[in-house]
């Protein structure tokens, strides 16, 4: 495998946040604490409202749903759409990219409750 795209460290001494690893940039893209819950939020909604968005990501400030908004917007994640309307409204939707990540976070919610119940069972002896 080419070490470019790749996490295998191969000397104690290397460090995979000096070189390009394909999964360190994914998490840097949504692994912030609120972008994964707006994404799956999206997920299952195709066309969000702003506020909607705020109500159902429970403990989100307004600062930040802005700005986690801003950056997957920024990576092509997510589409603002803004009609010219007044009041203002602002709807939020995946796009297609964003939609590809699906199958991945699926995946990784199933090992996740796999985890809770290990953890759990870890817990009651």
């Amino acid at each position: 495998m080419n070490n470019d795209t790749n996490c295998n460290v191969e000397f104690p001494s290397d460090n995979i946040y000096d070189r390009k690893c394909s999964l360190i940039y994914a998490l840097e893209i949504i692994g912030q604490k609120w972008k994964l819950p707006i994404m799956w939020y999206l997920f299952d909604n195709d066309f969000t409202r702003y506020n909607e968005l705020k109500r159902k990501v429970k403990g989100i400030t307004n600062m930040m749903l802005t700005k986690s908004l801003k950056e997957l917007e920024e990576h092509n994640l997510v589409v603002r759409i803004q009609y010219e309307t007044i009041p203002p409204k602002v709807e939020y939707a995946l796009t297609e990219r964003g939609k590809a990540l699906l199958p991945a976070l699926k995946e990784l919610s199933i090992w996740g409750e796999e985890q809770i119940k290990l953890d759990k069972s870890k817990s009651n002896f």
